[in-house]
């Protein structure tokens, strides 16, 4: 069983800053990638962010120069520093652990409103 432990989510006013985080904990033994996808109303999952175990980032076109990807490989923690928040970034954010087989964090809601 893997367990994956999101916190960081939250209302923001447009152009604030949140910091979302995300460990793994569990029966695993390898954690090749990390990331973040998120899922506004209405519309599909989309990824967001994601990271390799040696640290090569990948971003959707919408948040890159905004948002940041980092992860503490010692830690099994995934982060997500995201700046210069627009009311286009609402959705539910999800993390995602490539192990053995893919895992997925229960979500959490991020709202940039004024």
């Amino acid at each position: 069983q893997v367990q994956l432990v999101e916190s960081g989510g939250g209302l923001v006013q447009p152009g604030g800053s949140l910091r979302l985080s995300c460990a793994a904990s569990g029966s695993i033994f390898s954690i090749y990638g990390m990331g973040w996808y998120r899922q506004a109303p209405g519309k599909e999952r989309e990824l967001v962010a994601t990271i390799t175990f040696r640290g090569v980032t990948k971003y959707t076109d919408s948040v890159k120069g905004r948002f940041t990807i980092s992860r503490d490989n010692a830690k099994n923690t995934v982060y997500l520093q995201m700046n210069s928040l627009k009311p286009e970034d609402t959705a539910v954010y999800y993390c995602w652990v490539q192990a053995r087989h893919d895992y997925w964090g229960q979500g959490t809601q991020v709202t940039v409103s004024s």
